[in-house]
């Protein structure tokens, strides 16, 4: 996968900047005291990532030290946006930067991996409407009403905008991806009411006992 300038493949690159690690870290540290400059927006994502984003309408938003939320998106000029809130998915406060992993849509496995800028989005942005109109479309069971206006009222609209590829075919983490459940205060206190094919018969012959 051809990896556009502005991307980080295997972390050799600096973000936006072009250099390399080494060269980085020799700069002069004065030159760190001076003002912050903004950086250019980021390259198209590769081509992979936004194939992934545009035909899986589910991604995973990992937050840094916390946990891997799922969440449902739409995806428009290179730019996956979500809706969070009271009747649509739940999602927390997102900080500046998380992680999107985006899946296969023929095997349903993680497929890419990469670092993403979160925006809160307001009426007032420009990007509202696009995103929005997206989403809308995108929105399965939709209460009666004018949705975009009750995202707007009550709901928050974020734009997750990738910036760094982590991983991608052929260029894993072999660390196992596996987390502990999240806590909960769900539990089953009597007989399941309904089991595919019927009960095991040794656990028929239990409860007749």
């Amino acid at each position: 996968v051809a990896t556009p300038r502005g991307w980080v493949g295997s972390g050799r690159v600096a973000y936006a900047a072009g250099v390399s690690d080494s060269d980085a870290s020799a700069a002069d540290p004065a030159e760190a005291e001076q003002p912050h400059v903004e950086q250019p927006a980021p390259a198209a994502p590769p081509r992979l990532l936004a194939q992934a984003a545009s035909t899986s309408k589910i991604l995973w938003v990992t937050v840094p030290a916390e946990r891997t939320w799922p969440a449902w998106h739409a995806w428009v000029e290179d730019t996956a946006y979500v809706v969070s809130g009271p009747g649509e998915q739940h999602l927390p406060e997102l900080p500046a930067q998380v992680e999107l992993t985006f899946r296969s849509k023929d095997t349903g496995g993680r497929l890419v991996r990469a670092t993403a800028r979160a925006e809160r989005l307001t009426p007032d942005d420009e990007r509202w409407e696009a995103a929005t109109t997206a989403l809308r479309a995108g929105r399965l069971n939709a209460p009666a009403g004018d949705t975009v206006e009750r995202w707007a009222r009550e709901n928050v609209v974020t734009a997750l905008v990738p910036l760094t590829l982590l991983e991608e075919p052929g260029r894993y983490d072999d660390r196992s991806g596996a987390a502990p459940p999240v806590p909960s205060t769900a539990t089953t206190d009597s007989w399941a009411p309904w089991h595919a094919r019927g009960r095991p018969r040794r656990r028929r012959r239990l409860r007749r006992r």
